[in-house]
């Protein structure tokens, strides 16, 4: 079994304060086998940190992704190097990522307060996040367990991290690699979603960091 967090913030995201190094150096201390970079509607973010592991010679797996910003709420794709078009609807996003033999994977589909999908059963997507680090109220990953066991999808963690200390704080057990590599295990369920929520400082921190990042 391998572990890989498949929702991690980089600086590419205007919110976020993790340095591609810094997050590399943190899921090489944790013991992560790899790491999903979604910054908000870009692969900017995970295209450099292809590049930067290669460089630093590091053993850990950066699957591309993006976390695209859909009429409905956000959806992370991973498996892309392409940048998906943002507010279009959820459908429209999945037909793009399947063009782009991307995984789409509903991001913290219940959390409070930022814009989600909400219930997927009306929509072909190939997973559901139900373990999100940041989800401040943790029915939300509850309610989200649910509805993937309802509707028969896999169920994948990540941290959702946006500062490099939180790497890997939740994270996807990947239980059987077949020739298709990770991203056919996400699509066959061959996942565990584990891991903690971030304390409510570090958001709390990292929200405010990131607005005066932003107002800059």
């Amino acid at each position: 079994m391998i572990d890989f967090d498949l929702h991690v913030h980089s600086i590419y995201s205007k919110d976020s304060l993790s340095t591609i190094d810094r997050i590399i150096q943190r899921a090489e201390l944790v013991g992560l086998s790899g790491i999903a970079i979604c910054d908000h509607d870009t692969t900017q973010g995970a295209i450099a940190a292809m590049t930067r592991a290669k460089e630093l010679k590091s053993a850990i797996q950066i699957i591309p992704g993006i976390e695209v910003s859909t009429t409905r709420g956000h959806m992370l794709v991973l498996g892309v190097t392409e940048d998906l078009p943002p507010k279009q609807t959820p459908q429209q996003t999945i037909k793009a990522a399947q063009k782009l033999d991307g995984v789409t994977i509903a991001a913290h589909p219940f959390k409070r307060i930022t814009k989600n999908l909400g219930y997927v059963g009306d929509l072909n997507i190939d997973a559901i996040e139900t373990l999100n680090s940041r989800c401040r109220f943790w029915c939300s990953n509850k309610k989200a367990k649910k509805m993937a066991e309802e509707l028969g999808k896999p169920q994948v963690g990540g941290s959702d991290s946006h500062v490099p200390e939180m790497v890997g704080r939740a994270y996807t057990r990947v239980t059987s690699v077949k020739s298709g590599g990770i991203l056919e295990a996400i699509r066959e369920g061959d996942t565990i979603p584990e891991g903690r929520s971030t304390p409510t400082r570090v958001i709390l921190r990292q929200a405010y960091r990131g607005a005066r990042q932003k107002f800059r």
